[in-house]
């Protein structure tokens, strides 16, 4: 894969030297902000689900919210949408926001009980609101072993120390001498089985958020290091495991599958992610939407970036530069000149 960016770059200069190019088509951010959204952590339903409907109206260029939804998933699609629940009670993406979605999702003709919300863990999510007494579509985490596929696998050249919970952790090697031949440790991480076989179309709805290990907990990582098992070589803040976020996007079982994002940046949090720190927390009442998570992703590390500077913290700098890399392997811009920003108003 990295061949394949280095062809990529080649070629970009080497159409520059070949005299002017037309300008690329720039990647859309849709924006919308509205003060009344949330006060005091509290969200105000009626408001945000006018936010969520105004932004798939926009980004799908549908004349009504039913026939937006239905521009992005077809009839027989299993639907997912990929939440972040690490920060509990507070930073858990919005309930209000993902009923929207349902919602939309239901008036194009798929049925309430068929949709999944899900993410690696929901401690936290009664805290934040979910009912699934009363919400009506699957909420779902990841079991620990059996929730990954033995089938559906990556194989990196970093090694990670299994912990309970992976597939092929064995509790028998736990007291093996540390590098020792034997020791418990493996190249392979296996797709949760929802990502790899219970469906098809995935919407991706992340906070907006830092991560202490992968610099940004935007569109790239939500779908990639809590849908894997033996993650945590893919999160030591390390070039090659910030290069291999947008490789393991890049699979299909990833990256095809993800049709629409929609960040939820009613509270951002910038230090501290994506576990809850309201010391690092803004009320920003913002929400994005795009097709291209490279892109949205670039626009929320420009924020966080910006938000840091302000609370004198260091920058989050090379932890984040697998956006760019996602950019070089053609999943997305990153380039802010080829990004536009559409803010659609309350």
């Amino acid at each position: 894969m990295r061949n394949v960016a280095f062809v990529l770059f080649c070629a970009t200069i080497s159409g520059f030297a070949q005299g002017p190019q037309p300008a690329p088509t720039p990647s859309i951010i849709y924006a919308i902000h509205d003060s009344n959204a949330i006060k005091d952590y509290k969200t105000n339903p009626p408001v945000v689900h006018a936010m969520v409907n105004r932004l798939v109206l926009a980004a799908t260029g549908q004349p009504d919210v039913a026939k937006a939804w239905a521009s992005l998933v077809s009839p027989n699609d299993r639907i997912g949408i990929k939440i972040s629940a690490a920060g509990g009670e507070l930073f858990t993406t919005h309930h209000d926001v993902v009923n929207a979605i349902v919602d939309g999702l239901v008036a194009a003709g798929h049925p309430r009980s068929s949709i999944i919300v899900w993410d690696r863990s929901l401690g936290g999510i009664k805290d934040a609101g979910y009912r699934p007494q009363n919400d009506g579509y699957q909420l779902k985490a990841i079991a620990p072993r059996d929730g990954y596929d033995p089938k559906a696998v990556l194989s990196a050249p970093l090694l990670g120390k299994l912990v309970w919970g992976d597939f092929d952790y064995r509790a028998d090697k736990v007291k093996m001498p540390i590098l020792s031949d034997t020791e418990n440790t493996s190249n392979i991480s296996h797709f949760s089985r929802i990502v790899s076989t219970e469906v098809t179309k995935v919407i991706n709805v992340p906070v907006m958020s830092s991560s202490e290990m992968n610099g940004i907990a935007g569109c790239l990582y939500n779908v990639t290091i809590p849908n894997i098992d033996n993650w945590r070589r893919f999160a030591q803040g390390a070039r090659f495991g910030a290069e291999s976020i947008a490789e393991i996007y890049g699979n299909p079982l990833i990256g095809k599958k993800v049709v629409f994002n929609l960040m939820d940046g009613l509270v951002a949090q910038y230090a501290g992610g994506p576990q809850s720190q309201p010391n690092y927390a803004v009320h920003h009442a913002t929400l994005y939407a795009s097709k291209d998570p490279v892109a949205l992703d670039a626009v929320a590390l420009k924020h966080l970036e910006q938000w840091r500077v302000r609370a004198s913290l260091p920058a989050i700098g090379h932890t984040a530069d697998y956006v760019g890399f996602a950019g070089a392997l053609g999943l997305g811009t990153a380039a802010a000149n080829r990004i536009e920003i559409r803010n659609i108003g309350r």
